[in-house]
């Protein structure tokens, strides 16, 4: 498979990932967007100069990782309920649930934004990206048995605010 191929087979499977973790790391649907083409352009421009990938996932997703720090460098995040408030912008799936669930939606979206940048990093890598433990590892430089010591701490920190 040349490069192309291999880069467009690349692009479909995994643009909506990062698209979606960028967007739950800066909060901007317009700079979700920007920051994907940038971190896809970046590919590119690795894959042609004949780098190794070993793993493709992980370097998307380090690739963007500095963006997303280049980019909260430039600006701050805008906050989450304006992203709420914007008329083509939906909460994942809140049309079919029940108002109590919707409320708990609402709370744990709240609770999210007051975690640090890394905390909330990293509950964005496990459980919207859905990246396991030892994938959020090879993407940070650290262990996977720190990641899931991490989370588990970031987990207990929301539930004894939500609960």
């Amino acid at each position: 498979m040349g490069s192309k191929d291999f880069f467009v087979t690349t692009y479909e499977s995994h643009a909506d990932k990062i698209y979606r973790h960028c967007l739950f790391r800066i909060f901007s649907p317009e700079k979700a967007e920007e920051l994907m083409q940038e971190i896809f352009l970046k590919f590119w421009k690795y894959l042609e100069g004949g780098n190794d990938i070993k793993n493709v996932s992980g370097l998307l997703y380090r690739i963007a990782d500095h963006a997303i720090i280049d980019e909260k460098r430039k600006k701050s995040a805008e906050s989450l309920d304006a992203l709420v408030e914007e008329k083509d912008f939906d909460l994942p799936s809140p049309g079919h649930l029940d108002t109590e669930t919707r409320v708990l939606h609402k709370e744990a979206m709240e609770e999210l934004k007051t975690l640090r940048d890394e905390e909330r990093d990293l509950f964005v890598m496990r459980y919207v990206d859905d990246l396991d433990p030892r994938e959020i590892a090879e993407i940070r430089g650290t262990t996977a048995n720190t990641v899931s010591v991490q989370l588990n701490r970031i987990t207990a920190k929301l539930k004894t605010k939500l609960i």
